[in-house]
This record gives structure tokens, sequence and C-alpha cells, in this order.
């Protein structure tokens, strides 16, 4: 299975096709809306966000909402394409003067892509913006569909912003007050905080970044391998996340701490029950061990840098006369982490899926299905 983008962030839309699901497979276009709409939302997102409605459009591989087996092809439309046809037409009468980007913005990918590719810095910011993120939302939420025929199930949570840590739990409670929450937590505190931090921040021109995490739960033991570095399922997911803007570390299970403690105190002891089969009696290794699913749910925590566009910009140097500037503004958010968790989840949802059906092989749905029933039944009387 595999997936490929396209489309830049002011051109007239963006464009994806995956190859390799099952056919059968129930596709839920509302869902997949209702994902990218939640990208959409939070505090601190910038005006962009007030202009977009996203919304996939199923071109290509999908019947009376089912895959076909043919690749699936979606799109999405820019609604702020309109304001930016002269200058990003693909015809040569394009305009290339009058939003020129001529001074690169520290952290971001502008002067490196400029050195490399020898192009305006316009070309490079267009095709590096996480706009790009809205596609690969609509890619993973159909994976995430997959995952979740089978009885897998995905959640996340923001645990910190600027630096502030939420406090966290597992109860049902929490997790119903962290999807109802703007901030994607369930810590009212933590929001309050995160909010007059948000406001500083905005009066100040700066940005803000954080920490999420990403929960898999119920995924069965055995996804990934050891057999091979590009194989193995932690590997492959770090990759997955670390691609996605402004991720800057990624780690599982008690992650950098797991290096302060005991070997006693970090590795998960096994225990059996029978009609359940092993476990862990913890989850310190966040559900992989040796590269693969051990049974326990995947738990993963990204950090995401603040944005690289500052309303009180760095400074840089002009491209042309080599002097120092203050660098380019472009239309930016003030903090997009709870937008950056919805993201990942979807990217991990990919990984995850791409995993599952590496194991269980199918041309349809329905031989998945039974797959993935079967191996279950087997991990649970072994």
């Amino acid at each position: 299975m595999r997936f490929l983008t396209a489309g830049e962030s002011h051109g007239p839309k963006l464009v994806g096709i995956i190859e390799g699901l099952p056919a059968g497979l129930p596709i839920d276009k509302k869902k997949i809306d209702e994902t990218l709409r939640r990208r959409q939302a939070g505090p601190g997102r910038g005006g962009r966000m007030k202009i977009e409605q996203d919304e996939v459009a199923l071109m290509a591989g999908v019947r009376a909402g089912l895959t076909t087996g043919a690749p699936l092809a979606l799109e999405i439309i820019n609604l702020d394409w309109p304001n930016w046809e002269k200058i990003m037409t693909w015809e040569s009468g394009a305009d290339l003067e009058s939003r020129k980007v001529l001074a690169p913005r520290p952290g971001h990918a502008d002067l490196t892509g400029a050195l490399k590719y020898r192009t305006e810095i316009r070309n490079v910011l267009e095709r590096a913006s996480a706009r790009e993120t809205a596609m690969r939302v609509a890619v993973g939420a159909i994976a995430r569909q997959l995952l979740e025929a089978v009885g897998m199930q995905i959640q996340g949570r923001v645990r910190s912003i600027g630096g502030r840590w939420a406090q966290t739990d597992e109860s049902e409670e929490y997790w119903q007050k962290a999807r109802q929450s703007p901030w994607l937590t369930g810590d009212p505190q933590a929001e309050t905080a995160w909010g007059q931090l948000l406001e500083e921040a905005r009066a100040r021109g700066e940005s803000l970044g954080g920490v999420v995490e990403v929960q898999i739960h119920h995924v069965p033991a055995g996804l990934g391998s050891y057999e091979q570095w590009d194989r193995k399922l932690d590997g492959r997911l770090a990759q997955a996340l670390m691609s996605v803007q402004a991720i800057k570390g990624v780690s599982f299970g008690l992650g950098f701490s797991a290096a302060d403690q005991l070997g006693s105190q970090m590795h998960d002891p096994i225990d059996y029950q029978p009609g359940t089969g092993f476990f862990r009696t913890s989850n310190h290794a966040g559900g992989i061990e040796g590269g693969m699913s051990n049974g326990e749910p995947i738990v993963i925590q990204a950090a995401m840098k603040p944005i690289p566009t500052l309303y009180q910009p760095l400074a840089t140097i002009q491209i042309e006369t080599k002097q120092k500037i203050a660098a380019s503004v472009e239309r930016s958010d003030i903090c997009a982490v709870p937008a950056a968790l919805i993201v990942l989840e979807q990217v991990a949802a990919w990984v995850v899926a791409e995993a599952a059906l590496e194991k269980f092989p199918a041309d349809t749905f329905a031989e998945f299905k039974q797959a993935v029933a079967d191996y279950r039944a087997y991990l649970s009387g072994v």
C-alpha cells in the first residue's frame, strides 16, 4: 500500500492517490470531512482557516461507498485559489513579481530549498507549507477506517503548550473532556494557562509549540518486524511523524525518560491469562518491542516546534542584495499544536494500516477482516 500527494498551498487544489487498499472496504466520506474540519480548528489558528472549508472529493476507486481495488484518487479544493490565480497559474503569463519572496524565514525550508533547486523562494514555500497535510489527513482518515473496521482505535491528546504541561489520566471522563476540548486536553487548568500563553504570544508577534500524544489501541502483536531495519514498526512510525512539518522529536512509551530508569523499572513484565493470551502488566515500551507491536496500546509522543513564521520576524539576508533585513511574513498561525495532533493521528493510522496489510495481505476487505479475526483468536488461545 502506498500513496502520493501533490499541490501547492495557494494552487487550485491538493490531490492524492492511494494504491493497494483491498476491494470492498466501506468508505465514509463524512468521517473524512469531519477529520479535515478538526485539522482546521483549535485556538491560535490563522486567517487561512477562515477561508478554507476543506472537503474531500473521491474521484476514482470508490463506487457505491466501497473501494473497488483500483487506485483511489482524491482532491481538496483550495478556496483561496482565486486570490492567487494570476500568481500561481501554470501558464507562461504568471505574475512572478508581485508576491516574490526575497527574505527567507529562519526555521523554514525557504533558503535551503531555494539553494537546492536554484529556484525562487515562492516555489519552495508553496510545497513545503503545512497546507500539504490536509491531503495527508484525508489519506490517513481512509486508512483509519480500515483499522477501525477490525477493532483498532486511535485517540490523542495535547500534553503541553509553551512548556506548560497538562495533567493527564486514562479515565473515560478525562478522555471525554479531551475530545470536547478546543485544546484537545482533559485538563481545564491547562486550557486556561494555554489561553493566556496564546494571548501573550499573539501580542508579542511570537508563536508556540508543544507536545502531543497519539495512542493506538487493540493492535495485535506482530505488526512490523525485527528482520531488517526498515521493517521495524517504531522506526516507520517515527519517520512518518517526523515528516510532518514542525515536528522535531518522536518517542514511544516512557520516551527519553526511559534513559533515567533502571532496567527493572523500565521493562514490562509478561503475564498470561487463559482466553486472553500473553500480555504485559505495564506499558513503558509504548506497545512496541523489537520493532513489532506487542499487543499493548501503541503510545507515541511528538514534539512540535513553534511555527517559524513570526509577526515580529527574525533577521535574515536578502537573497539578491545580501543585506541583512527582517524575514518575510506569510499568513500563519500563532499555535497549531492541536491541529498537528489531528494530522499525526492520521499519519500514524496510515503506517499501522500499511503494516497490517503486510501481515494480512488480501485482495478484498472481507478476506482481510477474516484474517485479522483468525489471528486474534490464535493469540488469545496460544
